[in-house]
């Protein structure tokens, strides 16, 4: 009996169920036929390690913080009884409010190549907290800025030269002045021979006069501003565009990635960085792929990886040598020479990726697919996901409007459970991640999340057999329509989203508006 009993106990759990998703809020929502300035798009979502704080970056070079409200109001003091009910409140209604926002960055003009530089952020990230104050990195094509946000006392003047109570007004005070002078003979230099400093407060009138001359004082008062300080920028380092900035685990340094090279930087130094990676080679023509992404490992300083146009990622250790032209892990997943077209090598451009939060998996986003991989094993990914396969039929129209070219952001799960993408039609897709997990679910940007859910089994592929077999499924159901025939609207796209770090929810941004969903 007790065998059986252990074997019970040890028998593996399944997969988690799939989450029900609701909407929490969104900030900047559109009216009806309202239209979106182009400076208001947003470029760039980010969370900051604890979750309490939501950095998000707009094309007109804004930078918009939030701040979350609903753990606050639980989370200090109360009886024993309210404090246990807080406990089983696992499922509250997150919520954030706008706390600030700055201008990070302004156009501007290279005239050495006439090019003109753009606002536009491209990415944010959070860095340590330190005596209350909140510090971020936000980038453009070229510049890096780091900002620290701190609420500060509101100072203003006091003890003015004036007593309510005594003066009658103005004109008293400006009479006053002028009897003074009149009265007064004053020599050349500005002295007064005649009379001693004393005497001079016997020539103001007695009625509503100011007695005696008081500086203005400045007091702190009890009120508070936020105040938005940029504490360094680092220039001049990219000859092409930033794509990504990621921090390091040590809290001291950072790296910036442009389509050629990535940079090693110190937070406390801003004049100088050190080139780490670089792909250009002697002869431009000889050139076959560029970086797309660079992401530092969650916990090793020492290791950070980087992904390419060819759809293949690098894991590279900074202790093997200053310049690391040598990967230690390469990653990348072969196509079958029969199955290759004129859209294979487009399609398979990484453009974004993420470490878990143990920095055990690796998710990579390119243009149809998300993959998971295990630093662990190179020889091919873990898990394949299909975001938007019945859009392969129409690669050709989507090369001639170069929405293949678009960008789309993938995030995991704090508990690496889930992995979450976005998609056209301003949809986006969260993906069980566990072994035998089923989870498939498409949602949308708006208020009503579900509205178009899609219940259609798309477990993961992980060998290019079943890819193939799904392809021809999936791709008979429509060529123009979604799968659950609606069409597909190329210019809402959503390609900004980020999971809370250690809750179910998820932010994103459907052009000039961000909602909230929680699960």
């Amino acid at each position: 009996m007790a065998g059986a009993d252990a074997d019970v106990t040890a028998a593996p759990a399944g997969p988690p169920p799939p989450l029900d998703w609701k909407f929490s809020q969104v900030f900047g929502e559109r009216t009806a036929g309202e239209e979106v300035q182009e400076v208001d798009i947003i470029s760039a979502i980010e969370f900051d390690k604890s979750g309490d704080h939501l950095a998000t970056g707009d094309r007109g070079g804004r930078v918009v913080l939030f701040e979350r409200t609903d753990t606050k109001e639980h989370g200090h003091g109360g009886s024993r009884k309210d404090l246990e009910k807080t406990d089983y409140q696992s499922n509250r209604h997150p919520e954030f409010r706008y706390k600030t926002e700055f201008q990070s960055h302004e156009p501007e003009f290279d005239y050495l190549k006439s090019l003109e530089i753009e606002e536009k952020i491209n990415k944010i990230r959070w860095c340590q907290t330190a005596n209350g104050a909140l510090f971020l990195l936000s980038t453009n094509d070229k510049t890096i800025k780091f900002w620290k946000v701190q609420e500060k006392k509101v100072k203003k003047v006091a003890e003015m030269n004036m007593d309510s109570l005594k003066a009658v007004g103005n004109g008293s005070i400006a009479n006053s002045s002028v009897s003074l002078i009149n009265k007064s003979s004053h020599a050349t230099n500005g002295e007064c021979p005649d009379k001693p400093y004393t005497s001079l407060n016997k020539d103001f009138p007695s009625s509503g006069a100011i007695q005696s001359l008081h500086l203005p004082v400045v007091v702190t008062c009890n009120e508070t501003s936020l105040v938005a300080r940029c504490r360094r920028v680092y220039a001049h380092a990219h000859d092409y565009h930033i794509n990504s900035i990621s921090n390091n685990s040590d809290g001291e340094t950072f790296i910036s990635a442009d389509d050629l090279r990535i940079n090693l930087w110190n937070l406390e130094i801003s004049n100088q960085s050190f080139n780490i990676v670089d792909v250009k080679p002697t002869n431009m023509e000889d050139l076959t792929e560029v970086i797309t992404s660079a992401e530092f490992h969650p916990t090793h300083c020492n290791t950070l990886a980087y992904s390419s146009s060819k759809g293949s990622i690098r894991l590279i250790d900074l202790r093997q040598s200053a310049l690391c032209d040598r990967n230690s892990k390469l990653f990348e997943e072969h196509e079958s020479p029969g199955s290759r077209s004129f859209f294979t090598e487009i399609i398979a451009s990484i453009s974004d990726i993420k470490f878990g939060r143990d920095g055990r998996y690796l998710l990579s986003r390119d243009y149809m697919t998300l993959k998971l991989w295990d630093i662990n094993m190179d020889s091919g990914p873990v898990s394949t996901f299909q975001v938007h396969e019945h859009l392969r039929p129409k690669l050709c129209d989507l090369y001639e409007n170069d929405s293949i070219f678009d960008k789309f952001e993938c995030c995991l799960s704090g508990d690496g459970q889930r992995v979450a993408t976005g998609s056209y039609s301003n949809l986006f897709r969260v993906f069980g991640s566990v072994p035998t997990s089923t989870e498939a679910t498409t949602l949308e940007a708006s208020k009503n999340p579900m509205r178009r859910q899609v219940q259609t089994p798309s477990r993961p592929a992980r060998y290019l057999s079943s890819s193939i077999s799904r392809v021809v499924r999936r791709g008979g159901e429509s060529t123009g329509n979604d799968t659950n025939g609606n069409s597909f609207d190329f210019t809402t796209k959503l390609l900004h989203l980020a999971w809370h770090p250690t809750e179910n929810s998820i932010a994103c941004a459907a052009a000039n508006s961000l909602y909230m969903y929680y699960a």
